[in-house]
């Protein structure tokens, strides 16, 4: 997810591997000597005091950094620690979770809510005994699990209209971070899946629907299918989708269940309670990710044929192109 910061990095001449702690080392480096010269004492105290904040952090770049979206915006979210480090390396972040202005119920329901706060306030809506917040609650609940896989149409369309032709940013998805570029007004993700090592060709993979089914392409964004095409296409209508079940399984335990309020410590605030799910969400969600990294390495050493889809086994689905 660091792969735009690199054009400003100096690599080794013919460095063809480099490793995660390398990688850190680079970015440390970089980060320490781009800081500006010409600046006021306050302002060199503040970028100080970010840069001390994000080295902190740095070493989570391996396994990932807390983000917390809002569905206002494709740039928009809650400001975190973890922000500084896209601030100090200057690489744009996205992300496409957004609500239609063209559903009013949906709007007032989320409001400027960032997702944190927005399952926050679907729990003390539920406990409400007025019927209007009730209803706003259910609202807000079903918008999260119809778009349990983070991306809408009108945030794709936004991306499309937000990002610059040519511009290398970094895209937030489903628990993802993927480096982002745009083409003759397509997006593109950089293809960094483990079943396509070996697929020399296969570079990018085009953002055109809100299902994922994209269409592979070469580093000069020419067409290139992958070698074996069973691979990308064979059993469709019978494999599961297993990111997006593991989105949505995450945000039901999280918002849909009952829950059992005999167990949960007395006094203990919506607030608390609402992070403490968050926290069980973030750990099941690193378990699972780690588990279909070992298993994608497995499988990678016991044979050359790449894997259906992008991300973690996603097999492709037929969708409709987007259209703004």
């Amino acid at each position: 997810m660091v792969a735009p910061c690199l054009i400003r990095v100096k690599l080794p001449p013919m460095m063809e591997i480099i490793t995660a702690e390398q990688l850190m080392e680079y970015l440390g480096d970089y980060i320490l000597d781009a800081k500006p010269k010409e600046i006021s004492e306050i302002q060199r105290l503040n970028y100080e005091q970010n840069m001390s904040d994000a080295m902190a952090i740095l070493h989570k770049l391996q396994t990932g950094l807390d983000v917390n979206v809002k569905f206002t915006g494709v740039r928009v979210f809650e400001y975190t620690p973890e922000c500084i480090v896209f601030d100090l390396l200057d690489i744009p972040l996205y992300h496409g979770w957004l609500v239609d202005p063209q559903t009013p119920d949906i709007v007032k329901a989320v409001g400027n809510c960032s997702y944190n706060q927005l399952v926050e306030k679907i729990i003390c809506c539920k406990q409400s005994e007025n019927s209007e917040l009730v209803s706003e609650g259910f609202v807000a609940e079903q918008f999260l699990n119809n778009t349990a896989t983070q991306l809408t149409y009108h945030g794709l369309c936004e991306l499309t209209t937000a990002v610059q032709e040519g511009e290398l940013c970094v895209f937030f998805r489903n628990n993802h971070f993927s480096t982002m570029t745009k083409y003759k007004g397509q997006l593109y993700l950089l293809v960094t899946d483990q079943g396509f090592l070996t697929e020399e060709k296969v570079v990018w993979e085009s953002l055109h629907n809100v299902d994922g089914d994209g269409n592979f392409c070469d580093s000069e964004f020419h067409l290139r299918p992958p070698s074996d095409p069973e691979t990308v296409y064979r059993g469709q209508q019978d494999q599961i989708d297993q990111d997006y079940l593991m989105a949505l399984s995450l945000q039901q335990e999280q918002q849909s269940q009952d829950i059992n309020w005999e167990q949960i410590p007395e006094g203990i605030s919506d607030l608390e309670l609402a992070k403490k799910l968050q926290e069980e969400e973030d750990r099941r969600a690193s378990q699972y990710y780690q588990e279909q990294e070992q298993a994608a390495s497995a499988q990678v050493q016991n044979s050359p044929r790449p894997r259906a889809g992008r991300e973690k086994g996603r097999p492709p689905r037929t969708g409709p192109a987007v259209s703004c």
